[in-house]
């Protein structure tokens, strides 16, 4: 099925969010002169200036924020009607606009969304990733339907669920002075180079908060270097330039084919979390969304006994090498 959305709209939409007629461009794969264009034209349309293009930026007038709360209305009714057409026959249709923190993105969605859109093939899915506080930032700003994030959303306007189970573990070089160790102790880990992930990462609020609760303060930590990816994480532990905490899900592929670092027992540290849902609060979300949402809790099972399955395995695969 064809989008209902007006094309129109749906470019003054991305210029109104984005305030740039040339990241409204990249984002709609089009030239800037097209966006442009239909801009001229839609205001042309309706008889009225929807940006202020005097300044160095643009910014809406007051007429294009009268217009952007009626588009956005109508473009979340329009795929409500694109889902309940195509629900008629079976066929789920439309866009779905997602978004999913770093390590979920990377490791964890790609197979349950391929899975998504062989049963819904008439469903076009729009991902963007971040970190967890971009996320919610976007799911509070309604830019995505749902996120799914890594630690929790800190925000009264957006509610989550779990869906998913995962662990963050300790990882090491082979080279490392910690590699043939049985274990080490949670206080040893404040006096070694660590590689933590960026400030608003769901992942390092998590570490630090389980730290926090064996007396470990995050002043305490010695961080050498903070990354924006768990794969730079992985690359910088490989090079010897410290250890760090990653998610079970991100090392299960490197621990079936082998890799040159190791998973190291930390002694009564065990940092267990889940995966979440977070949605707009209020109603629960609509169409599409609550389709995906409810896939989502589908599957979950069988990704749990998936990622205890790999689990199990980086574990065995771990004590062989000791």
């Amino acid at each position: 099925m064809a989008s209902l959305d007006n094309f129109r709209l749906v470019v003054f939409r991305a210029v109104a969010e984005q305030l740039s007629f040339r990241k409204a461009a990249e984002e709609l794969y089009l030239t800037q002169p097209a966006v442009s264009l239909q801009i001229k034209a839609l205001e042309e349309d309706i008889g009225v200036q929807l940006f202020d293009r005097t300044g160095v930026h643009i910014t809406l007038t007051a007429a294009g924020k009268v217009l952007l709360e009626y588009a956005e209305q109508a473009s979340a009714l329009l795929a409500q009607a694109e889902h309940d057409i195509g629900a008629l026959s079976g066929d789920h249709a439309g866009q779905l606009a997602l978004g999913a923190s770093t390590t979920i993105a990377q490791y964890v969605l790609p197979r349950l969304l391929g899975e998504f859109c062989r049963e819904h093939p008439q469903v076009h899915p729009t991902l963007i990733s971040g970190n967890t506080e971009h996320i919610v930032a976007a799911v509070k700003q309604q830019n995505i339907a749902l996120g799914l994030i890594e630690g929790p959303a800190r925000s009264r306007d957006v509610k989550t669920e779990p869906f998913l189970e995962d662990e963050l573990v300790l990882i090491a070089s082979t080279a490392h002075e910690w590699a043939e160790r049985a274990s080490v102790s949670y206080s040893e880990i404040a006096a070694i180079p660590l590689l933590m992930r960026e400030r608003g990462s769901g992942s390092r609020r998590v570490i630090e908060m389980e730290l926090q609760r064996k007396a470990v303060k995050k002043s305490s930590l010695h961080i050498v270097m903070e990354l924006d990816s768990t794969e730079a994480i992985k690359s910088a532990v490989e090079a010897g330039l410290g250890v760090g905490f990653i998610s079970r899900w991100a090392i299960a592929k490197d621990m079936r084919l082998g890799n040159s670092f190791k998973i190291i027992e930390v002694e009564g540290l065990h940092i267990n979390r889940e995966f979440l849902i977070a949605s707009a609060a209020g109603p629960e979300p609509p169409g599409l969304a609550m389709e995906f949402r409810r896939f989502l809790f589908s599957r979950a099972g069988a990704r749990r006994a998936s990622g205890q399955a790999m689990s199990g395995q980086s574990s065995t695969t771990h004590k062989k090498r000791k």
